[in-house]
């Protein structure tokens, strides 16, 4: 692996591990609690970074994605699915973005498009990686926020 593909790589998990270190030890009642008046929950956040990465490293990247395990018909950011299923799905999800970054150039084209003006902007794999950086770190921060509404906890994460 190249030093930059390493670099991308390096930031992007540090991100998902702070997802995950931000909401480990909630329980069931609190990742599916809605703190702000949007009616986010935390686990909901969870499914919908699982998504983005299937998005864009499947979708986006490759030109397809194997069909979701079920349907993807709850309000935004919420899911019915347990927290075992949830947390499954993004380490899953986390895990074939992460073969698909190792197979393909960073300057590869994409197969997919999304729709512009964020489509646009994502003209090869580079961006790609970068973009799915700025939206995990965004919603780690809201997590953050989230967490400390529920349980009052703060600066949690590995940095």
């Amino acid at each position: 692996m190249d030093e930059e593909k390493a670099a991308l790589s390096l930031f992007l998990e540090a991100q998902r591990e702070a997802v995950l270190a931000i909401l480990e030890g909630l329980d069931g009642d609190a990742l599916t609690t809605a703190v702000l008046p949007s009616g986010w929950t935390p686990l909901g956040m969870v499914e919908h970074l699982g998504h983005a990465e299937r998005h864009w490293f499947q979708e986006i990247v490759l030109g397809h994605a194997e069909p979701l395990p079920w349907p993807d018909d709850a309000p935004p950011l919420t899911t019915p699915r347990s927290p075992e299923e949830v947390f499954a799905f993004y380490r899953a999800q986390c895990a074939r973005s992460n073969a698909v970054l190792a197979a393909t150039p960073l300057t590869a084209r994409p197969v997919g498009r999304h729709p512009d003006p964020l489509g646009a902007e994502t003209t090869d794999l580079r961006r790609i990686v970068l973009h799915v950086i700025e939206e995990t770190a965004r919603h780690a921060g809201h997590l953050d926020a989230a967490r400390e509404l529920l349980d009052g906890k703060t600066g949690l994460g590995p940095r």
